[in-house]
């Protein structure tokens, strides 16, 4: 018997197509994004064949954008984000406030109103989270000083975003129907504003002691599937309980919730559980893009959507450059800034439908915002690809050392006959711990702050930063160490640091961890000495505790 399934074919169709086409977009050499925006038209009600549910599908999206932003604020602390709020403040009300002006004077120039240029011009204004995250991640800079200034610009942006949200149905009232009063305009900002101030102050005083008491308690049982569970319940019920009490998005909600388990020592743990689930609900985003695209816009209004395309990627990116330099920042901050808000996602389409609710908008003022919002993600990763072509042709005596390393001036280490450890995890901190005991010097590279501190503390020579970086490698004095331990999980990670360091030091033993097969012959193969698989070892030393009963059993 035929039972109807829309969130499972819609589940399964998404996938598929997502996998289908991001494969061949890997294929043609481009961003896998590409291929999920693709699969995400075909499967949109403009094309013929597989409809997905257009109603679920932005709402599995929406999932996927609360468990990144978790996992993103795992990463972040109030400290971190208070170091860059002389920038983000004012970097981000000063490019909404240009992207808005911009769209307006498009939109008059299109013949719309100027209530609907307004709406148009929020908009275009705001960077996507998503593809924002991607980049930065793709390119190891999510502990860098410049993420710390995107994300940061970012919250600025969705703060203002939900106050436009909230105040919109007024400002529709006062200027459309004239039957609401400019006290009650300012009576609705300043309940959103103590909303918000009180939503972060209970994550901040109270979530810090509670989220992580919770997930000790469900580590305490030793049940993987509780402590999962508990992080998902976590994530998922503060997003939701920051919309429904609090009016604010499901993504500061997260992410806030994501910032009070910063501390604890779990939130490795809980990052980890949950990156998967993250990475696969973080692609029906983009199809949820695609599926609301109509191609036939590109038609109908050609030179508004290159018109609205310009205010995203050039208007948006000259005024971040330009704030980012005046603030005295450096020209690679400033480009990589400037190039990851040159694109626009989840608010548009947010703010685009309580537009046309309102009245304010028409459905072709959507599909001109989805079609640049499509074609400005697009555009987005080759920005970072031509930015990372042109930083890479400036040598190092043409950039200073603020250039090279904004986050903070490190000093190359000075010892010889070291181990230089790679990660400091749960077996980097056992290797280094027992190196340490028995008197042989270390360096440690690791790419969370809060543990290079406490090893400096300890006076553990440590590196702030991420060994695929040739810059950071070269502060660990590897022409004379004994040994490169990379004790990361990540065996393709390990690959790509192997190949950097062999072409370099050739005499240097080099001791990777791996978990599979395949990561243990691509490390080989890229000029590590001995690769060490985890489950491997187990089993043989295993083996080795059974070895006298074993010669028993034979005899």
């Amino acid at each position: 018997m035929h039972h109807p399934t829309p969130l499972i074919n819609t589940i399964v169709g998404a996938f598929i197509l997502s996998f289908i086409f991001g494969m061949l977009a890997n294929r043609l050499r481009i961003s896998p994004l590409v291929g999920y925006l693709a699969a995400g038209v075909l499967a949109g009600p403009f094309t013929p064949g597989f409809v997905a549910d257009i109603n679920l599908i932005p709402e599995l999206a929406e999932l996927g954008v609360i468990l990144l932003m978790f996992g993103i604020g795992l990463h972040f602390s109030l400290v971190d984000l208070l170091s860059v709020k002389n920038i983000a403040i004012p970097g981000a009300i000063a490019q909404i406030t240009m992207a808005t002006i911009l769209g307006m004077i498009l939109s008059w120039a299109i013949g719309w109103s100027w209530i609907t240029g307004l709406v148009f011009g929020l908009s275009l204004s705001t960077a996507s989270t998503v593809v924002l995250m991607r980049a930065l991640e793709e390119r190891k800079l999510i502990n860098s000083h410049r993420c710390q200034i995107a994300i940061g610009w970012l919250i600025v942006e969705d703060i203002v975003m939900v106050l436009t949200l909230v105040l919109l149905p007024t400002i529709a009232g006062i200027l459309e129907k004239g039957n609401t009063s400019f006290g009650t305009l300012m009576l609705d900002f300043s309940l959103t504003i103590s909303k918000v101030i009180t939503f972060m102050a209970l994550m901040m005083i109270v979530g810090r002691r509670v989220i992580p008491w919770i997930l000790a308690k469900s580590a305490a049982t030793g049940s993987r599937e509780l402590f999962t569970l508990a992080v998902l319940a976590l994530a998922l019920g503060i997003a939701f309980g920051a919309v429904k009490f609090f009016k604010i998005s499901f993504a500061l909600g997260a992410f806030f919730a994501g910032m009070a388990l910063n501390e604890s020592e779990l939130s490795h743990r809980a990052a980890h559980d949950t990156l998967p689930l993250r990475d696969a609900f973080a692609v029906l985003f983009f199809v949820s893009v695609g599926m609301l695209f109509d191609p036939m816009i590109l038609i109908k209004q050609p030179l508004a959507v290159l018109g609205s395309l310009i205010i995203i990627v050039v208007g948006k990116s000259l005024v971040a450059w330009t704030l980012v330099m005046l603030l005295g920042h450096s020209r690679q901050t400033a480009l990589t800034i400037s190039v990851s808000l040159a694109q626009i996602g989840e608010f548009a389409f947010i703010l685009t439908g309580l537009g046309i609710s309102l009245g304010l908008l028409s459905n072709e003022v959507r599909s001109l915002v989805l079609a640049t919002a499509i074609l400005s993600i697009i555009i987005n990763p080759m920005l970072f690809t031509l930015v990372e072509s042109y930083l890479a042709t400036q040598n190092e005596e043409e950039i200073n050392p603020k250039e090279i390393n904004e986050e903070e001036i490190q000093i190359p280490v000075n010892i010889c006959n070291h181990a230089v450890i790679i990660g400091y995890g749960r077996v980097g901190s056992i290797v280094g711990k027992k190196l340490h005991d028995v008197g042989i010097p270390l360096v440690v590279i690791e790419n969370s702050r809060p543990m290079v501190e406490s090893l400096r503390k300890k006076n553990i020579n440590a590196v702030l930063g991420n060994a695929t970086s040739e810059h950071i490698i070269n502060l660990t004095n590897l022409n004379c160490a004994r040994w490169l331990l990379l004790t990361i999980p990540n065996g393709y990670e390990s690959g790509e640091v192997v190949t950097i360091v062999r072409k370099k030091y050739q005499n240097i033993e080099i001791i990777a961890r791996a978990h599979y097969d395949d990561e243990v012959n691509y490390i080989m193969e890229r000029g590590a000495n001995q690769v060490i698989m985890g489950e491997r070892e187990i089993a043989n030393s295993m083996l080795q505790k059974l070895k006298n009963e074993i010669e028993k059993i034979k005899v």
